[in-house]
């Protein structure tokens, strides 16, 4: 992969360790041409100057990354966001999981690029037009919201900034495609 350094003004964050429950195992570790899925999603974010990884302490390794433990564990990517947020030195903050290999540095560039002033998040739309809120960018502003959200039980990262304050960005849809299960990661790799 051709990748050229970035200076990038925010910061990065990938949520590990969940339960991968219908993947059977780690998604994390699964490999696709030859390395971690997390390896592949790390990779399209190294240009970020801090670079957080929201996990169990001592379940991975992954050189440049501090690991931050999941406060909430088990309650989901808004609880990884919540964390990421309150350990972000930036004002924007690249969150993500470890299911979505098809990440690149130009992919987080045209986030980065969407941004506004009045912006609290930048999301990607999927194929289906749909917003995908686990490969975005978010404003460090929305941790008091992120945490009112978990504190009465609300779970959706999409809900993490209300919708008249995102901004959507076409045109990544082959980027976003989701490793949930061997099957998907199977499809990914016939089709490189």
């Amino acid at each position: 992969m051709d990748w050229a350094p970035r200076d990038w003004d925010f910061s990065a964050a990938i949520t590990a360790g969940g339960r991968s429950s219908r993947f059977g195992s780690d998604k994390a570790l699964a490999l696709a041409r030859g390395r971690p899925l997390l390896d592949h999603v790390a990779e399209s974010l190294r240009g970020c100057p801090t670079r957080l990884l929201i996990a169990p302490t001592g379940k991975y390794v992954l050189d440049g990354w501090k690991v931050i433990p999941d406060t909430r564990p088990g309650e989901g990517p808004l609880a990884g966001l919540e964390v990421a947020l309150s350990h972000t030195p930036t004002e924007w903050l690249a969150f993500t999981g470890v299911d979505l290999p098809g990440l690149t540095a130009d992919f987080w560039q045209a986030l980065a690029q969407a941004r506004t002033s009045a912006s609290l998040a930048v999301f990607p739309l999927d194929g289906e037009g749909r917003p995908q809120p686990l490969a975005g960018l978010y404003r460090r502003d929305l941790l008091p919201r992120v945490t009112e959200l978990l504190d009465a039980g609300e779970r959706r990262l999409k809900l993490a900034a209300p919708p008249e304050r995102y901004v959507l960005v076409p045109g990544w849809s082959a980027a976003l495609r989701n490793i949930n299960t061997p099957d998907d990661l199977a499809a990914l790799l016939s089709r490189s």
